[in-house]
């Protein structure tokens, strides 16, 4: 059982580091370090406390619409998915990814208070 876990470990990272472009694999190593970020919030606030609650909600939030809208870049800059989004190029969406994270660091900004 485990041989054939480490042996399909072993073959998705092997094709992941051949077919996949290196622009995708920076957006995927952004959503690797926001999902880690978040992760680590929880933690603390579990182990911790929540005292300042509304601290801890606007930096998770933050985490889960920065790894949505990372997921969103990543869907619209890949290749394969060229035929879905004809009429938005890679700069576009870049674009919008920019003005969706100011519009959401924005609103964190406001409920912390």
């Amino acid at each position: 059982m485990s041989n054939s876990v480490v042996s399909v470990i072993s073959r998705f990272l092997e094709e992941y580091t051949t077919t996949t472009p290196n622009k995708l694999k920076v957006v995927d190593a952004y959503l690797l370090y926001i999902l880690l970020t978040g992760a680590l919030q929880f933690l603390y606030c579990l182990l911790v406390g929540t005292f300042p609650f509304n601290s801890f909600l606007s930096g998770f939030i933050s985490c889960v619409g920065a790894f949505i809208l990372g997921v969103c870049l990543r869907i619209q800059i890949n290749p394969q998915n060229k035929g879905d989004f004809l009429s938005i190029s890679p700069e576009r969406a870049f674009a919008d990814f920019l003005f969706a994270h100011t519009v959401l660091h924005l609103v964190v900004m406001n409920f912390i208070g």
